[in-house]
């Protein structure tokens, strides 16, 4: 089953709900898509990254909620916890059911995961409410920033060809699933930054800050699973030979081109919705076996 490709039928504004998906996981291969193993590694850190991290984007919002009086926003925003915490748990099971049977231990940089999204850019303890509320609307900023680069990897996700070179259906479609929502929901985090506190000088400044921690954090998860690898043991250069390799299939994604893709967000005009299908991903989440049985 390929993803279905873009076309000129925008379907207009989508209701967000979260699909109660479900994957088994028995018989999964550690190298998922045949032939690379360097792209199945580089893509499986993303379930190192994401529980963590989704489960942080719910606590955010959940805080930021009660706060707000836009009816239809506040919808769209329970429609995005839903959706986000199904990530999380999605993912947090690839972990104990996928990595960790096939002796990636998720632990040690789990606890890192853990420290860095309660801890680092955890809610505010004590202070005013105003340098509370302050503090709440930089880390909508933050996530509005992050949100901006899973809507380019799901873009990515529905356009790559895992299916057609016969990677496991099951983790191709967890991250296709996945990606299609992210585009589902790619301006919903914007809106509701812009609701809080609109401000280029924050979008700016929290762009600053996470490009440089995204790309930190997928390096070490790649190196941390490229080391556990039993099965791969490849040098610098050929990781980069391989990766490149990747690229030309289809099923890694240019990084340069994601960094690149950073511009855009510094346009004063910018807006999600510029980036990705909404057609598309309705049309994948419409045929996703996974999403399909949680209906």
């Amino acid at each position: 089953m390929s993803a279905p490709r873009p076309d000129a039928t925008d379907p207009g504004p989508v209701e967000l709900h979260a699909r109660n998906v479900t994957f088994d996981w028995t018989g999964t291969p550690l190298h998922w898509i045949p032939g690379h193993p360097v792209a199945s590694n580089f893509i499986s850190v993303l379930n190192l990254l994401l529980p963590e991290g989704e489960r942080w984007f719910v606590a955010t919002y959940n805080e930021a909620l009660p706060l707000v009086a836009d009816d239809e926003l506040a919808a769209t925003m329970r429609g995005f916890i839903g959706q986000e915490a199904m990530h999380a748990e999605a993912h947090d099971h690839v972990l104990w059911e996928f990595l960790d049977s096939n002796g990636i231990d998720p632990r040690p940089f789990q606890q890192q995961m853990e420290w860095i999204f309660r801890k680092l850019v955890g809610p505010m303890d004590g202070g005013t409410p105003e340098a509370r509320r302050k503090h709440l609307i930089e880390r909508l900023w933050l996530i509005a920033a992050l949100e901006h680069y899973t809507a380019i990897l799901g873009d990515f996700a529905l356009n790559s060809t895992w299916f057609d070179i016969g990677a496991d259906p099951r983790m191709a479609d967890l991250f296709t699933w996945h990606g299609a929502e992210e585009v589902e929901h790619r301006a919903v985090a914007h809106d509701v930054a812009v609701y809080f506190g609109d401000s280029y000088l924050r979008r700016g400044r929290a762009m600053l800050l996470v490009l440089p921690m995204l790309l930190s954090l997928i390096h070490r998860g790649y190196r941390y699973v490229m080391i556990n690898d039993p099965t791969v043991s490849h040098n610098w250069f050929a990781r980069r030979r391989e990766y490149r390799r990747g690229v030309r299939a289809g099923v890694l994604p240019r990084m340069t081109d994601v960094v690149l893709a950073s511009f855009s967000y510094f346009r004063p005009g910018f807006h999600p919705d510029e980036i990705g299908s909404t057609a598309q991903a309705v049309a994948y989440l419409a045929s996703s076996p996974a999403a399909r049985n949680a209906d």
